[in-house]
């Protein structure tokens, strides 16, 4: 069974969600971006930049092409077909990955999920979260079963700031699944916008 991807939401408009973003929808994917900062989201959909490593020009590119848009409608994502979480998960007094924005996100998104949706995490953070923390939110909010009714997966962001010429188009992709097929789904979304996807047993 193949699994299409036409048009999938990136959630955090910031230096990891952006930049994937303008990447997915250079590769002809719809892109529909969630924030809920209203700026950013105006910023995008009247093609200007707000970060200084992306040009207006390459957000403009795409916006006036109908590849991205942004919103702050969390109910729009029922339109898509995979949500990449993309928001911070900055260090706590402990040094540990700070879960709130994740666990918030799941609870926003939930209620609004389709069913055969691909939901993948892409916030830094320990191992276990998306099969722990996030699944959990998940299934409770909308009442779905991950691996059965929806496909839950984790690609951790990947940056390579001391390379100029790194992209995200470049940088080498792990991704992981929840189940196998999840896997498999994860690795063929990636693996349509960017060069290397590896997918890994868990």
């Amino acid at each position: 069974m193949k699994k299409s991807f036409s048009k999938i939401s990136v959630i955090g408009l910031g230096y990891v969600g952006l930049p994937l973003s303008l990447q997915f929808a250079r590769s002809g994917v719809k892109v529909l971006g969630l924030d809920l900062d209203p700026q950013k989201v105006e910023s995008i959909n009247s093609g200007k930049s707000y970060l200084k490593h992306f040009s207006s020009e390459s957000i403009a590119e795409q916006v006036n092409v109908g590849r991205f848009e942004a919103t702050t409608d969390p109910a729009r994502l029922s339109e898509v077909e995979a949500i990449l979480i993309c928001v911070p998960t900055p260090l706590d007094d402990h040094r540990e990955p700070d879960l709130s924005f994740v666990l918030e996100t799941a609870l926003t998104i939930a209620p609004h999920l389709r069913k055969g949706v691909l939901v993948t995490l892409e916030s830094t953070t320990y191992p276990g979260t998306t099969e722990d923390e996030l699944r959990i939110a998940l299934e409770e909010g909308s009442g779905m079963q991950a691996g059965i009714d929806f496909h839950l997966a984790y690609s951790p962001e990947r940056e390579d700031p001391g390379r100029e010429d790194a992209s995200v188009k470049t940088i080498p992709k792990v991704v992981g699944g929840f189940t196998p097929k999840c896997g498999e789904f994860a690795e063929a979304l990636y693996g349509l916008a960017l060069d290397k996807v590896y997918r890994v047993s868990s």
